[in-house]
């Protein structure tokens, strides 16, 4: 066992203080013996008191570990020699050095541990927060991080001058973490089934025939579903007219749906009546919603460079940058394949976006330097950004990393990953941007969509004054 011992000023007052080189699960325990010993989180080392007997007391204990004591610290019982480092066992010659000891979780095989010394954490502990799947072990006093080919090349490109390890990796880790097995009885259903669940069956048939995306088939089913349960001793077929506005009166009463939610429910009704048991009659002319006319929340230019600082992850960042950049929509981004990006053409190809339209965006300069970086550590094999056991990335952790920015950064409050693609488009028209660009860009069938931005951008309101500017009052 190898310790540090040094002469320091903690709140004023001269103290002995004590770090283990390496881990040792025994370690806390014994210093916990040591008469006046505490643990210190801000200097994240054990302290003793200035005095023989804490000091005799600890060297009694610690017998048979390698001491080393910080050049020019005199502690009770003998005068050091400036500028040496110099050890209980003799050794008057062994440098202490600053870095981070990257060892084996000894109870997880495959997890790592990092300890940080306290010189390095205003340099390096934001390096360290980047890693993948990295969090805090405060019982160790380390942090922990996936023992994969990924930790191991983010060490070697980011940490390499300022870690020591205590083991060799080897070469047969793997790339990512490993995706447990599931227990299949353990497994929850995800849905109560209606009890006329062959009509919502029926339903899907007809909504797969017609190639609906298979998040429009999802919300249609549980729809339709929550719809016949709320009339369950009636076949759904003899369901009448009048029931079906009474239903949406009583969500709309009851649970205050949305516009957009009272739609999406008219639609599958539609569908399941006039496309899958041929009584369109029924449906014809339901009572739609008015469509409200809102204006979508958008960041300022400063509010996107906050939200960016704010997220150190590089992986974390780079989803974030590519958002905005490109204009995607979430569906766009976790899709995105690695041939779908043309670097040298500055320029990236998205592939059945909304209402599986193709086109093409910007790639730009600034987020392909971010995205190399990213890829040379965590080297995904298919899609641009891949989860912990590969595939597709979740869209719910991206929402989750732009919730974590949001906060952290202090942005408005109400913007979501969808607002970065709104910001994309009213930035781009306040800098002169010609509207049928930007209609390209995003992907909007009809201009009328995009003129949504002109309501909300500056551009030209230098030129305008409210009439009070001319009274004279």
């Amino acid at each position: 066992m190898e310790i540090q011992a040094a002469l320091e000023e903690i709140e004023s007052t001269q103290r002995i203080t004590i770090r283990n080189v390496v881990y040792d699960p025994d370690f806390p325990g014994k210093m916990k013996q040591v008469s006046g010993a505490r643990w210190s989180p801000e200097y994240r080392c054990w302290h003793l008191p200035y005095t023989s007997g804490s000091w005799g007391q600890f060297k009694e204990l610690f017998s048979n570990a390698q001491i080393i004591i910080a050049a020019g610290s005199r502690l009770p019982g003998g005068e050091n020699h400036p500028g040496e480092a110099v050890s209980e066992a003799g050794k008057t010659d062994v440098p202490i050095q600053d870095r981070i000891d990257v060892s084996r979780h000894p109870d997880k095989p495959g997890i790592l541990l990092l300890q940080v010394p306290k010189s390095l954490l205003p340099t390096h502990l934001s390096i360290v927060k980047n890693m993948h799947g990295r969090r805090w072990n405060p019982e160790r006093l380390s942090w922990e991080a996936p023992l994969t080919k990924i930790s191991v090349r983010f060490i070697e490109k980011y940490l390499k001058d300022a870690t020591r390890w205590t083991f060799e990796p080897g070469d047969d880790l793997p790339d990512r973490i490993e995706m447990p097995k599931k227990n299949p009885t353990e497994e929850k259903q995800r849905f109560e089934p209606a009890k006329y669940e062959d009509a919502v069956t029926a339903l899907e048939e007809v909504l797969l025939l017609k190639r609906y995306s298979w998040r429009t088939v999802k919300s249609y089913k549980n729809s339709f579903r929550q719809f016949i349960r709320f009339f369950d001793s009636i076949q759904p077929k003899e369901i009448s007219r009048s029931q079906i506005d009474e239903y949406i009166l009583h969500l709309i009463k009851t649970k205050n749906i949305t516009e957009s939610h009272q739609n999406l429910i008219l639609s599958a009704i539609k569908m399941y009546f006039a496309e899958v048991i041929s009584q369109g009659e029924k449906v014809r002319n339901l009572i739609r919603p008015k469509k409200a006319k809102k204006l979508p929340h958008v960041l300022t230019e400063e509010e996107v460079v906050r939200l960016l600082n704010a997220t150190e992850n590089i992986k974390h960042k780079c989803i974030l940058m590519l958002i905005y950049s490109a204009g995607l929509r979430l569906n766009e981004l976790i899709q995105l394949r690695l041939a779908d990006l043309q670097p040298d053409q500055k320029r990236l190809f998205v592939y059945g976006g909304k209402g599986k339209k193709d086109r093409c965006t910007l790639l730009s300069a600034k987020t392909w330097e971010r995205l190399k970086a990213y890829t040379e550590i965590y080297m995904p094999v298919e899609w641009v950004f891949e989860g912990q056991y590969g595939g597709q990335y979740s869209g719910r952790s991206v929402q989750e990393i732009f919730n974590r920015s949001k906060h952290r950064s202090g942005i408005n409050p109400y913007a979501t990953v969808h607002t970065l693609r709104h910001s994309f488009a009213t930035h781009l028209l306040e800098k002169g941007v010609d509207l049928r660009y930007i209609q390209e860009l995003l992907g909007h069938e009809s201009s009328r969509t995009t003129e949504i931005y002109t309501h909300i951008t500056h551009t030209g309101w230098a030129k305008v004054q409210s009439p009070i500017e001319d009274l004279d009052f």
